[in-house]
């Protein structure tokens, strides 16, 4: 199975779901993160830009990170559930993903 591709927060579309996927940086580095609700695996979206900052949102909860912070956490895509409308893996909103 190949799995999307990771980038850094700090690319990511605004508006669109990402899914977590890791943290770098120091172990402090990533206990800050974890206990702002944004451990791997957690689903999050942009909701805004200012300068290198973002404004994020988890659960209806919107944190503020900093352009460094956000380079140092990695993200995919979220893929929709097969459903036949798009690619055998899915579709990512707004970008098809996969082998073609």
């Amino acid at each position: 199975m190949n799995l999307p591709p990771t980038f850094p927060l700090s690319m990511a579309a605004e508006h669109t779901p990402v899914r977590v996927v890791s943290i770098k940086g120091t172990p402090d580095f990533a206990k800050r993160i974890a206990e702002m609700g944004l451990n791997p695996g957690a689903e999050i979206s942009v909701c805004q830009r200012s300068g290198s900052g973002l404004l994020v949102s988890r659960s209806g909860t919107r944190l503020a990170l900093g352009g460094g912070m956000a380079h140092r956490i990695l993200v995919c895509a979220m893929l929709l559930p097969r459903s036949g409308l798009g690619h055998k893996q899915g579709i990512v909103l707004g970008n098809l993903v996969g082998d073609r």
